[in-house]
């Protein structure tokens, strides 16, 4: 009896040395995240603009939705779930994330898979693959943004060389290409992140497992199925989730790299936009709102839909 009380004891200081370690970080977390965010949801629903902000006044779900009647029984709804231009951002910013995260994650397994080999120079290689991902977001953008260029870009020239193209395209201009633009940007900066990750997953594999399997005589693309795979799938999945966070939220690369059009629209460029270009600050908190929650929704169903298969693999 005495030992459990004493062990409760000290589980009881175990958790109270935990908060007040936490407790700074917490503090920061809410000043710098819960408070601004807690604000964009209060302007959301009010009809705050950027030059009198502080005689914002409380309209309740107008800016997302309001029925407005003409008068002679008819009407139409207004505001941002009734706006085509937001699902639109919506539906590019969910193709992006897709998309991109897709690619990466691909090709950042591939790319962890030969580093992990050893071989001469291994370290250099390494470093060399990250340079990608450490060059800012800006920078990447207007370097591809030359290098794309219809009149003195490096790619139509070369392209036009190998007979690819007959004349030159306009990558990040033209509707057709915008969106493709965008995703290899994205794609060639962040498999980095993607790798690094994985490869820190495959780091932790025993390598008494291959060994085994070796003096089986398995096969190597069995030895990826049935004991790389799933044994890096925790770090994948992490991953995953952290690059997906990222691609939701998307908005250097796109206000960078393409004009403000319908085709590559994003959810923070929807926002930014309005908040600061229309001066529609309700409006923008609304839709700053709305690609909170969307994030939020997505990241829990993903998490919630991965740690149920981890679960279901170990048991």
């Amino acid at each position: 009896m005495a030992g459990k009380t004493a062990q409760s004891r000290l589980s009881r200081n175990r958790t109270r040395s935990a908060w007040l370690f936490l407790a700074p970080m917490l503090v920061t977390l809410f000043v710098v995240a819960a408070w601004p965010l807690g604000r964009t949801v209060w302007f959301s629903f009010t009809d705050a603009s950027l030059d009198l902000i502080s005689q914002a006044r409380w309209v309740g779900i107008r800016n997302y939705l309001e029925w407005v009647d003409w008068g002679d029984g008819t009407g139409q709804y207004y505001g941002l779930l009734a706006d085509p231009r937001w699902w639109r951002s919506v539906w590019n910013t969910v193709r992006f994330a897709v998309v991109s995260v897709s690619f990466e994650t691909l090709f950042g397994l591939v790319i962890a898979l030969v580093l992990n080999q050893s071989f001469r120079g291994r370290g250099l290689v390494r470093a060399a693959v990250l340079i990608p991902w450490a060059i800012p977001t800006i920078v990447s953008a207007k370097m591809w943004a030359w290098m794309m260029h219809d009149q003195f870009g490096i790619l139509n020239d070369m392209f036009m060389r190998l007979g690819l193209i007959s004349e030159p395209v306009a990558w990040t201009a033209s509707p057709d290409t915008a969106m493709i633009a965008i995703l290899i940007v994205d794609i060639w900066k962040t498999t980095p992140f993607m790798a690094l990750l994985i490869l820190a997953g495959l780091q932790m594999v025993p390598q008494d497992i291959y060994e085994a399997a070796k003096l089986d005589g398995v096969p190597p693309t069995r030895v990826f199925r049935k004991i790389t795979l799933p044994l890096i799938m925790p770090a994948v999945l992490v991953a995953v989730v952290f690059r997906a966070l990222d691609a939701l939220r998307v908005f250097d690369i796109v206000y960078v790299l393409t004009p403000n059009t319908d085709a590559t629209r994003t959810m923070s460029v929807y926002a930014r936009e309005n908040l600061f270009d229309f001066d529609q600050f309700a409006y923008g908190s609304a839709a700053s709102t709305l690609l909170f929650l969307v994030i939020a929704l997505i990241t829990i169903s993903f998490i919630l839909a991965t740690r149920m298969d981890l679960e279901g693999n170990t048991t």
